[in-house]
């Protein structure tokens, strides 16, 4: 019942590099964090952040190969790891993930504490970032399935306005939460992306998701891009997508 992750070499590539940056032990994933560098690394021209937040039983190896794909110069990416913990779904199987998963549909239980305690230490690298110079609005979240749900939730209850948020085949955490957990921030752009054939979280789960994300922000910042044949999963057109929102969002400066 794992996430069905893209299929990508697990590999650290050479131009993905362990965040070596600052004192960050005081944040711990990202001490460990896959660094995805904008394509003039080195030169100190990236200007913005996008954090990726990969599924359950997956690591940030994982996405940071695929998002080499849609490198820009001025943007890093930061593929943190998931702590190993025993997931509920999986009978209690320690795995990487970023809470606890009692079950995949709407009306089952949820570890708010995990969840909440996830969000946290997100917004951790979020802070780190901002004093090393990336203030809040040049940075997005992203993350596919249980991490694209928690970056929903973090995005929607940090206290800075976030640059958006990039949700793949996901849901939106104690939705019943919502709107009164949020923040505030209206006008956060969100992109939600979803295989029409997703049999782990039906697109209709997204769809739920999207109507609920236009309760709390500025309904005319969701966009819910579905993609025919596509499972749990990811795709090169998703990912044109994908690109396409950083660069509105997060443009060179």
């Amino acid at each position: 019942m794992m996430d069905e992750e893209v299929e990508e070499g697990e590999g650290e590539m050479p131009h993905l590099l362990q965040c070596m940056c600052g004192n960050n032990m005081s944040v711990p994933l990202l001490a460990e964090a896959v660094t995805v560098p904008g394509d003039e690394s080195g030169m100190g021209k990236e200007t913005a952040v996008v954090i990726f937040l990969h599924g359950l039983g997956d690591t940030g190896h994982g996405w940071a190969d695929t998002l080499t794909g849609i490198q820009l110069p001025h943007v890093k990416f930061i593929c943190p790891h998931a702590p190993q913990i025993p997931v509920t779904l999986n009978m209690k199987t320690l795995m990487p993930a970023w809470f606890d998963l009692m079950g995949l549909t709407p009306d089952t239980p949820e570890d708010e504490s995990g969840i909440k305690k996830a969000a946290d230490n997100i917004k951790a690298i979020i802070d780190y970032e901002a004093k090393n110079g990336i203030p809040p609005h040049r940075i997005m979240l992203g993350g596919f399935s249980q991490g694209g749900a928690l970056s929903l939730y973090t995005a929607l209850t940090c206290q800075h306005q976030l640059a958006g948020v990039v949700a793949l085949s996901c849901w939106l955490p104690l939705h019943k939460h919502f709107p009164s957990a949020s923040s505030g921030h209206k006008n956060i752009p969100i992109l939600q992306c979803h295989g029409e054939n997703d049999s782990m979280i039906p697109v209709e789960f997204g769809a739920l998701t999207a109507k609920k994300l236009k309760s709390i922000v500025n309904p005319q910042m969701i966009t819910f891009s579905t993609y025919p044949g596509l499972s749990h999963s990811s795709s090169h057109q998703e990912m044109q997508d994908v690109k396409e929102f950083i660069e509105k969002y997060l443009p060179r400066i």
